[in-house]
């Protein structure tokens, strides 16, 4: 049977960390980058068998899970996130899969919780995700914001979906979206962004998730996701207008 290694990178997950970590328990190895964090991180992560490294926080997110990628040493590897679980059932399809010919990758569904309630419309489902991979067949690109691998081989698909919790409470939710508007900022000057195509950007946003991609169909929680990704993308798209930022993002 092939070996499976979880990679995981966090910056003050605490809140999170125990769940998903519990789910990563049937790994073969679970290699866990922390971050910079300054709260229970690293002490929830002792908590259990991982190998433990702590590197600086990056707003180059792609470093740090390249480099826990990298520290990898089992036959397969499966990025999950702090914020993420994996469900026994979506465990079982990833046991076939890795030890079936044929494929080197693998997406899947991921599905997503805001404001108690999983939504199924507005691009939040099925949210596909590219995190499954033979060690040595990816390495992720240097994207600022939204990392991506880039694969050498053929890509499979999974059917069960990955679970996500994107904020554990209003004071993680401020944290992760200032953070997401200073990255989204950076990114439009590095792609050389003219103000009027940033300006409009959150609205051409709402309007595809809200009304396009069906978002209304979730209620109420759907309404405030729209409106919450609408906030953070005018922030990012009032400060690059204010003062467009320079130079590449840290590494």
């Amino acid at each position: 049977m092939p070996t499976l290694s979880i990679a995981m990178i966090a910056n003050n997950e605490e809140k999170n960390l125990s769940r998903s970590l519990r789910s990563a328990a049937w790994a073969d190895e679970i290699v866990f980058v922390d971050c910079g964090s300054t709260d229970g991180t690293v002490l929830a992560a002792r908590d259990f068998p991982v190998k433990l490294f702590s590197r600086p926080n990056s707003r180059a997110v792609y470093v740090n899970k390249q480099f826990a990628v990298d520290q990898a040493a089992s036959d397969w590897i499966l990025i999950l996130d702090a914020d993420e679980e994996i469900t026994s059932s979506l465990k079982a399809e990833i046991r076939r899969f890795i030890a079936a010919p044929g494929f080197v990758a693998a997406q899947m569904p991921r599905r997503n919780f805001y404001f108690g309630r999983w939504l199924r419309h507005g691009g939040k489902y099925p949210d596909t995700q590219l995190r499954l991979f033979k060690r040595g067949c990816a390495r992720f690109l240097p994207l600022p914001v939204h990392e991506r691998l880039e694969v050498d081989g053929p890509v499979g698909r999974l059917k069960e979906p990955l679970l996500h919790y994107p904020y554990s409470d209003e004071e993680d939710q401020r944290r992760k979206l200032a953070f997401y508007t200073e990255i989204l900022t950076r990114s439009y000057a590095l792609k050389g962004r003219s103000r009027l195509s940033v300006l409009l950007r959150p609205f051409t946003r709402f309007f595809s998730a809200y009304i396009l991609k069906f978002g209304f169909l979730d209620g109420t929680q759907g309404l405030r996701t729209a409106l919450m990704d609408f906030r953070t993308v005018l922030a990012s798209a009032l400060l690059y207008i204010k003062k467009p930022a320079e130079g590449p993002i840290d590494k």
